[in-house]
């Protein structure tokens, strides 16, 4: 989205009054557009209009409060900022309710209704820049649907799985833990012309040392004790196909040598059988670790590693290409809420920002279940966007806000409801106290 001066709609039915605030605003770099009555103003709104609507309340034929029902209808999330009188409050506080984005009572400073607008500026691009972002993701099809990001590194990792893909060239995945090489390696597979054929995958740690050679290759009957009929191997299972192999530097050393000699030949031979059977197989593996230094410690075969090593693909981590949180975190979101089937809680820029300063040791895998615990409801959106504390534990910002929400309670009540002594006694604005006690879903009266 182009960076412009954000527009402000001025309404105001009395011109002197409007010309005032007009060169007030225009002195702090806002382009004013001003009308004496709403309907004007209503065709300058669209879902893609960057600024923020500026009306009096009380006018001649449509009122405030109607040009903001209008401009809702045109748009939901558009921020009305309302001027009153002082015997206007309880209407403000109505129109509050009804979804303006605050008000300002007459008289006041430029420098007060410059202060909200910046706020509600600032709104406003967050809505429109997560629209932008909707609409991108809307738009993502293959590939860029497997490997969401917009940065460099991320365009460069999906060229080169495009220039791959096609081909039956093995291939080594490098990226840390979470980092998505399981992702990658399935867009080799899905992209290529194997993708009708079966893609298998396994944890080269997470299988039993003294099992893992049958997995892998299949047995015959009664080639051991236990089997007691004919087994089908992974690798055989996925003629035709792909097959991924993860944390390849788990894999015991004397059973890399037979691995080796599949990657050279294309067969297998079943345990407890002399016959070769051939395959027609793409191997993919993946590793977290430096196959080079490990195979110069003793930890990995140096010809398995030269045989893997023809072809490798760096995967990025998150912490290297942040730009790329944004989006990434919307399609995560966007897929916690088709899972969990609730709805997306509105995502701030102040939330993204904390995002894009967290370290991310966990990658894309630890950034999924942030989104995750968002869309559940399980974490704020100004905090802890890191943080993976265990649920039930109360963390110091829960018990900030249930500090904050009993010492606004009990100003509430000392005030018998009344808004204006208590956000004086609290030291906050008349729209922060109205913005807590919503988060905290208190009521009072009006001034």
């Amino acid at each position: 989205m182009a960076k412009t001066n954000p527009t402000i709609l001025l309404v105001d039915d009395d011109a002197d009054m409007r010309e005032a605030v007009a060169q007030g605003l225009e002195l702090a770099d806002y382009s004013v557009l001003q009308f004496s009555e709403g309907r004007e103003a209503l065709e300058h709104i669209n879902h893609e209009f960057h600024g923020v609507l500026v009306s009096d309340i009380r006018m001649p034929g449509m009122t405030g409060f109607d040009l903001m029902r209008a401009a809702f209808e045109i748009d939901s999330a558009l921020p009305v900022v309302l001027i009153t009188g002082h015997g206007d409050v309880p209407l403000a506080v109505e129109a509050m309710r009804a979804g303006a984005y605050d008000f300002m009572e007459k008289p006041f400073p430029i420098s007060g209704l410059t202060a909200v607008l910046e706020r509600a500026v600032e709104k406003r691009r967050l809505t429109l820049e997560n629209r932008v972002l909707r609409a991108e993701l809307g738009d993502l099809s293959g590939l860029e649907q497997r490997i969401v990001g917009k940065s460099a590194a991320i365009e460069r990792l999906r060229n080169t799985v495009r220039a791959l893909a096609g081909t039956d060239a093995d291939v080594l995945i490098h990226g840390e833990t979470g980092s998505g090489k399981e992702v990658v390696a399935r867009a080799l597979h899905e992209e290529g012309h194997r993708k009708e054929g079966p893609f298998v995958a396994l944890n080269c740690g997470a299988l039993p040392a003294e099992i893992i050679e049958s997995e892998l290759f299949g047995h015959e009957r009664g080639a051991f004790t236990g089997a007691s009929g004919q087994r089908i191997g992974k690798l055989e299972h996925a003629n035709g196909g792909t097959v991924f192999l993860d944390e390849i530097e788990s894999m015991p050393l004397d059973l890399q040598v037979k691995l080796l000699r599949v990657f050279e030949t294309r067969s297998i031979e079943r345990v407890g059988s002399n016959k070769a059977i051939p395959l027609d197989l793409r191997f993919v593996a993946a590793t977290k670790e430096d196959l080079e230094a490990a195979s110069n410690e003793g930890r990995f075969r140096k010809d398995l590693f030269y045989r893997l090593n023809v072809i490798t693909i760096a995967i990025p981590p998150l912490r290297e290409r942040l730009d790329d949180i944004p989006i990434l975190f919307h399609y995560l979101a966007r897929g916690a809420r088709a899972r969990y089937r609730q709805e997306v809680p509105e995502i701030t820029q102040a939330f993204l920002a904390e995002l894009m300063r967290h370290e991310w040791p966990g990658n894309v895998r630890e950034l999924r279940n942030v989104a995750d615990r968002f869309v559940l409801g399980l974490m704020t959106t100004t905090g802890d966007a890191g943080s993976s504390a265990p649920a039930g534990e109360e963390s110091l910002s829960d018990r900030v806000a249930a500090f904050e929400r009993d010492q606004i309670e009990q100003e509430l009540r000392r005030n018998e409801g009344r808004i204006k002594p208590t956000y004086e006694a609290l030291k906050v604005s008349r729209k922060a106290l109205y913005e807590k006690m919503k988060k905290y879903d208190l009521s009072g009266g009006p001034d």
